[in-house]
């Protein structure tokens, strides 16, 4: 099949190559929407997807989830209502053919492109668009960001495409100015101008895409992610099974994400390390391992640090858990050490549940998020000594939780969709066709 499609938790039966799913619940009349980015492996991207989509599924719209791989810890997160489009991956070869079709003046920058296994998806989404005829397409991430254009122009589909730019660059490129995913930054300023509407999720990632691919200003809006509502209260009530949470132990400090470079687990642990010289306390770290085999040596490393540093027994690897906002509501403190971000969601969440932050002032969304230190202290990326004076400062004198769940008003979904659904159908989003009022139904996710 050129792609499969299936509802929330089982496949449609019957389905020829290029046919459509016709009788979906809620369809008649409604616009439908395509919500365009990797899988549904645990990560920032897929959750403010799956948050955007449950809210346009909300707000009548029919929605289709297609990704490259319909697998991933966050799969069972997809909001009722909602079909899932699982792509297929063609040849490279093919791909490329299709690029060079839909923009044949960018084939220098193709060629030059270290092409990712990610655009090989690329027939299969412009036989999606053909068949499914989509009336907006919001996608995420630069190579489905640019697989979206292309496959728009190919399909000859009349519909408002939306990217959304999700990263600063990695820590592997800042330095050489190459673009992530080494996309040569021409081939991402023809490919993201053919958009109707550009995303970026900070200020600070809006001003990468003009310094380093060349996009105007005036091109980029900034929309945050989506990434707080009432699921987020509701979850953060939910029980939890950790010892280290009952009445009457130690405050317990939370770090949150994957384990890789780019979250600086190691500066968290040292700093650790210095709070737990002077104080009680414990660590938890909540997060999965995304390439187990690439990783391995930075893994072994990282977990081996509490025991050199002799806090082992306070520090727990908890890995991933599908509800990280039950342990954050009931953490003492939070803290990002990353090296590197766009705008991170767990920060934001973490003050939604009302839980105490401290942050690095990495390049981006750190200072936006914590307005510069009003509302959480900001220090130098991998500087455990000063990490560990703002922890002690914020665990000896907490903010009200209060004020830190009012600091995340601009973060909330329904204040993200009503500006991505004026970039997909105009100024206002209230009239467009299978838009209900946004009161009505019951919450689906």
């Amino acid at each position: 099949m050129a792609f499969s499609m299936t509802g929330q938790r089982a496949p449609v039966a019957g389905l020829q190559e290029g046919s459509v799913q016709t009788e979906i619940e809620g369809s008649a009349g409604g616009r439908r929407i395509a919500v365009l980015f990797g899988s549904f492996r645990a990560g920032g991207v897929a959750r403010a997807m799956l948050l955007a989509a449950r809210e346009f599924v909300r707000r009548g719209f029919v929605v289709d989830i297609v990704v490259g791989r319909s697998k991933g810890e966050y799969r069972e997160e997809v909001p009722e209502g909602a079909r899932i489009v699982e792509l297929e991956a063609n040849s490279k070869l093919a791909a490329l053919g299709c690029a060079v079709l839909a923009d044949p003046g960018g084939l220098g920058p193709l060629l030059k492109w270290r092409l990712p296994g990610k655009l090989r998806y690329l027939p299969s989404l412009v036989r999606y668009f053909r068949s499914s005829r989509p009336d907006a397409i919001y996608a995420a991430t630069a190579p489905f960001n640019l697989m979206a254009v292309w496959a728009r122009r190919l399909a000859r589909l009349d519909s408002r495409v939306v990217v959304s730019e999700r990263n600063q660059l990695s820590g592997e490129t800042v330095g050489n100015r190459q673009w992530r995913y080494d996309c040569p930054p021409s081939l991402l300023c023809r490919g993201y101008l053919q958009a109707d509407g550009i995303v970026s999720v900070s200020d600070g990632v809006a001003g990468e895409l003009s310094e380093h691919a060349g996009i105007p200003g005036n091109r980029v809006t900034t929309i945050y992610n989506p990434v707080v509502g009432s699921f987020l209260e509701a979850k953060a009530h939910e029980p939890i099974d950790h010892p280290w949470f009952a009445a009457g132990e130690p405050p317990v400090i939370i770090g949150a994400g994957m384990l890789k470079p780019q979250k600086d687990f190691p500066t968290l642990i040292r700093a650790f390390a210095r709070v737990r010289d002077k104080r009680p306390a414990r660590l938890v770290i909540l997060g999965g391992i995304r390439n187990p085999g690439k990783d391995t040596e930075y893994i072994e490393e990282l977990k081996a640090l509490p025991s050199a540093l002799g806090v082992a027994a306070d520090v727990d690897f908890a890995g991933f858990v599908i509800n990280p906002f039950a342990y954050m509501s009931r953490a003492s403190l939070f803290v990002l050490s990353s090296r590197w971000e766009g705008l991170p969601n767990v920060l934001i969440q973490a003050l939604a549940c009302g839980c105490p932050v401290v942050g690095t002032e990495c390049p981006t969304g750190p200072a936006e998020i914590l307005d510069h230190g009003r509302v959480g202290p900001l220090v130098p990326v991998g500087d455990d000594a000063a990490l560990a004076d703002a922890m002690i400062e914020v665990l000896d004198h907490p903010p009200a939780p209060e004020r830190l769940k009012e600091s995340t008003t601009l973060f909330t979904v329904e204040h993200a969709m009503d500006r991505y659904l004026e970039l997909m159908f105009g100024r206002d989003p209230a009239q467009t066709s299978g838009l209900r009022d946004v009161h009505d139904g019951p919450d689906t996710a």
